[in-house]
């Protein structure tokens, strides 16, 4: 059973897609998204614009493309250097559990 809203069903609010407007980089980007994807875009919009500003400030970069070039990339690396952070993190807990366990292991052998 689908319940009614307004007229629509229960699948079709699901199915409810939201058209905005992204500008980044002087161009403007229509989108049709789901509506619970817009405030994860406009902030990765508004962050792109802010990244983008400060490299054609400290660096002199006019050319749009290596701007947006050189914000993938510290975008990416970001997420590449979080990962990596997050398997170091893992793999050191791992070992403290380990000496946890080895500790357990051994009082309760005495």
């Amino acid at each position: 059973m689908h319940s009614q809203v307004g007229g629509l069903t229960g699948t079709e609010i699901m199915d409810e897609k939201l058209k905005i407007k992204l500008s980044i980089a002087d161009r403007v980007y229509p989108l049709t998204i789901d509506p619970k994807q817009e405030e994860g875009l406009r902030k990765a919009a508004k962050n792109i614009e802010n990244l983008a500003k400060k490299f054609e400030q400290n660096y002199a970069v006019r050319d749009k493309q290596d701007v947006l070039a050189m914000c993938a990339l510290q975008f990416a690396s970001k997420i590449e250097q979080s990962g990596i952070d997050r398997s170091e993190n893992a793999e050191a807990a791992m070992q403290r559990l380990r000496a946890l366990d080895e500790l357990v292991h051994s009082k309760l052998g005495e």
